[in-house]
């Protein structure tokens, strides 16, 4: 018997990360400035690491129920009205395994062999690979630099098929950056009102909005009831390693993603659940303090490729720039690779988010204004060398 025919195809045949050979790279250098990982360079706020560190010295190891704690349901509830969304903590949350895990079992409950799933990119890599592991095949919509990487109605109309049966929305973006205002959405609305198909709205960047507050899909009432909200904490709150995200959805569709959830992970970690409810209450001057300083290095960064002669739309979300390097002559890996070894500069090819990122680089801006200073000069000194 061979191993490797016991492994199903799908799995098999989806390559890893593109992100991933970049920072196995790093791991061999030194002196590297990283703009690569996708991750808050802050610390998780004091008050919420108290009071997860309270809940572990009052022994409050068990499990919660399936769905997640009734509490912090309830502020995942209120803490989303902002965002004019309406949800019953009771039968239309689920506290998941960060974003990453609401993705997966949506995904799993909806979809499966001979189904198609639009997914715009550049976009996360988790939605190509988690499509393959159902069956389903990935329906690319390939956005475009002269839109700002926003969606289209046009594109979008023109990627549906009788086959399709979930739209990803991947808003505000990784790795563009790009934004969808209420007037863009409702174009898209139009499109998908009156077909028989699922939203998927990713708003994990919901809170890193510069000028235009996030607007959900999902707030819009003729598409509420076939959106799928996808959002956690590891972006607004810097709780990466806590792992904990939510989903929102109809109660049919709750229902059944819970199933999937219930015998997969029985619950989302407790102690991480109870710093959510703490973070979500008594956290907005911290996020706001975090959004303050993202918006600096961001129009920092910005302007520094710019200068450099690269070309770079400005983003409105997220913390991540994707700058152009087509002039260079480059290929998005040949770039990526020549900066990291000559300069120590990490970024991340635009193709590791789909082909059409090819002729692009990603560069977060979630590191120290310092570093983003000298990875500017260095990439610049870079540039000039070719």
């Amino acid at each position: 018997m061979k191993i490797e025919d016991m492994i199903r195809d799908n799995v098999k045949n989806m390559p890893p990360s593109g992100i991933r050979k970049y920072f196995d790279l790093v791991n061999e250098m030194d002196d590297v400035i990283s703009l690569g990982v996708g991750e808050p360079d802050f610390v998780t706020p004091w008050k919420v690491r108290e009071v997860g560190i309270y809940s572990l010295e009052k022994g409050q190891t068990h499990y919660s129920s399936n769905a997640g704690f009734v509490e912090l349901r309830q502020e995942i509830a209120n803490y989303l009205k902002r965002y004019d969304l309406h949800y019953d903590p009771s039968s239309e949350i689920i506290v998941t395994v960060g974003g990453s895990e609401g993705i997966d079992i949506a995904l799993r409950a909806l979809v499966g062999p001979g189904d198609e799933v639009i997914i715009p990119e550049p976009s996360f890599v988790a939605y190509k690979g988690c499509t393959a592991f159902t069956g389903a095949t990935a329906k690319v919509i390939n956005l475009r630099e002269e839109d700002q990487f926003k969606l289209t109605p046009e594109l979008l109309e023109a990627a549906i098929t009788p086959k399709t049966k979930v739209v990803i929305i991947p808003f505000p973006n990784n790795p563009t950056g790009s934004i969808m205002t209420r007037e863009e959405l409702a174009s898209i609305v139009e499109v998908l009102k009156d077909k028989d198909l699922i939203v998927i709205s990713d708003e994990i960047y919901s809170e890193l909005s510069y000028g235009e507050k996030h607007v959900s899909i999902a707030s819009f009432p003729e598409i509420r009831d076939k959106t799928i909200v996808i959002n956690g904490f590891s972006k607004a709150f810097a709780m990466t390693g806590w792992r904990l995200g939510y989903v929102c959805g109809h109660p049919i569709l709750i229902e059944q993603m819970k199933k999937i959830h219930q015998y997969a992970l029985m619950c989302a970690p407790t102690t991480a659940q109870f710093a959510a409810i703490e973070a979500l209450r008594n956290c907005d001057r911290e996020v706001n303090d975090m959004v303050k300083e993202y918006n600096r290095r961001r129009r920092v960064m910005v302007n520094g490729f710019r200068k450099m002669g690269l070309s770079c739309f400005e983003p409105l979300g997220a913390f991540y720039v994707f700058p152009s390097i087509k002039s260079t002559g480059l290929t998005s890996d040949e770039f990526c690779e020549g900066l990291l070894k000559q300069e120590r500069v990490l970024v991340v090819p635009g193709t590791a988010f789909g082909e059409c990122g090819e002729g692009f680089v990603r560069a977060c801006y979630a590191s120290s204004y310092e570093n983003i200073v000298e990875a500017l000069k260095r990439i610049e000194r870079f540039i000039k060398n070719l």
